[in-house]
C-alpha cells in the first residue's frame, strides 16, 4: 500500500542545502535523520528505503520525500550510490496536498533533475533563486500522484501530454485526432479520460480553456478584441462574439466595460 506525507505548498520552500549525494561510502546501510529539514532524494541507483517500519524499493529516476524527524535507512546494492538531494524547511500552512513518500518520476525524471541542478547551481549565488527552482520540483513531483491539483495532477501521463498540447496552441486551430496524436492514445481513449478528469469532453475542455482566457484578457489588459479573439484561436470576430454570449453570458465588449464601470 502507498504511504502518503503531507506538503503545504501555498509558500515557497526555504532551500537549506542542496547538491549531489553519496551514499554507501561506509557500508551497504546507512541510518540518519534531519531534526527539521524534510528531504528530497531524486536517485541514481537502486536500493531501499525504510522509513517508519516500512521499506520502499529504490531505483533510478524514482524521488523520495522525508518530513523533518523521520529517522530512514537506506540499504544499497553498490559501494558507491549517487543521488540528487534537497534540504529544505516548509513554511507554508495552507491545503495539505498527500505525495507519496517515494513513487517513479518516469519521464519527469529527467525535468526534475534538470531542476534540482539548478537548484544547486543557484544555492550560493541566489537562495531566493534556489527555493524558486525547488518549489517548481516540489510542485512536479506532487502532479505525479493523485495529490496534483484538477486534471494536471492525474497520474496518466497521456492526460498530461493533452492538456500541455491544449495550453501551448489555444492561440491556433486545435482537433481532436490532433491532440490524441501528441497524447499517443486513440480519440475514443483521450474522450474517456477527458471525461473522467475533467467532466468535459475534450472540445468541451478546449472551449472552457479559450473562454477562461479570454474572460481574463477582456477584463484585465487593454488588448483589442480582434486581438484578444486571435489569442484565444477565434479569430472570427462574430464566432468570437456568439462564443462569449454563450460561454460568458455577455457581449466582449460588456465583459470589458463590467471591470471598468
Amino acid at each position: 500500500m502507498t504511504e502518503y506525507v503531507d506538503l503545504a505548498l501555498d509558500l515557497p520552500p526555504l532551500e537549506v542545502n542542496a547538491g549531489v549525494g553519496v551514499h554507501g561510502a561506509s557500508g551497504p546501510y546507512e541510518v540518519f535523520r534531519l531534526p527539521r529539514l524534510w528531504q528530497l532524494h531524486l536517485y541514481g541507483y537502486a536500493g531501499a528505503l525504510e522509513m517508519g517500519g516500512s521499506s520502499f524499493p529504490i531505483h533510478p529516476g524514482y524521488v523520495s520525500l522525508v518530513p523533518p524527524d523521520m529517522e530512514v535507512g537506506f540499504r544499497y546494492g553498490a559501494r558507491r550510490c549517487e543521488h540528487l538531494y534537497a534540504h529544505f524547511r516548509l513554511p507554508g500552512d495552507g491545503e495539505r496536498r498527500g505525495v507519496p513518500v517515494i513513487q517513479d518520476a518516469g519521464a519527469e525524471a529527467a525535468v526534475l533533475s534538470g531542476l534540482l541542478r539548478q537548484t544547486v547551481a543557484a544555492a550560493v549565488r541566489s537562495p531566493v533563486r534556489a527555493s524558486a527552482e525547488l518549489w517548481t520540483v516540489l510542485w512536479r513531483t506532487a502532479a505525479l500522484g493523485s495529490g496534483g491539483e484538477g486534471p494536471q495532477g492525474s497520474t496518466h501521463p497521456a492526460l498530461r501530454a493533452a492538456l500541455d498540447h491544449i495550453e501551448e496552441r489555444l492561440a491556433g486551430p486545435l482537433c481532436v485526432p490532433e491532440v490524441a496524436r501528441a497524447a499517443g492514445v486513440s480519440h475514443t481513449h483521450l474522450t474517456r479520460l477527458f471525461r473522467g478528469a475533467t467532466g468535459s469532453t475534450v472540445v468541451g475542455y478546449i472551449r472552457r480553456r479559450r473562454m477562461e482566457r479570454a474572460r481574463h484578457l477582456l477584463q484585465a489588459s487593454t488588448l483589442a478584441i480582434p486581438a484578444v479573439a486571435a489569442t484565444v484561436g477565434i479569430p472570427d470576430l462574430q464566432a468570437f462574439n456568439k462564443a462569449c454570449h454563450r460561454e460568458l453570458g455577455a457581449s466582449p465588449r460588456a465583459i470589458r466595460a463590467a471591470v471598468r464601470g
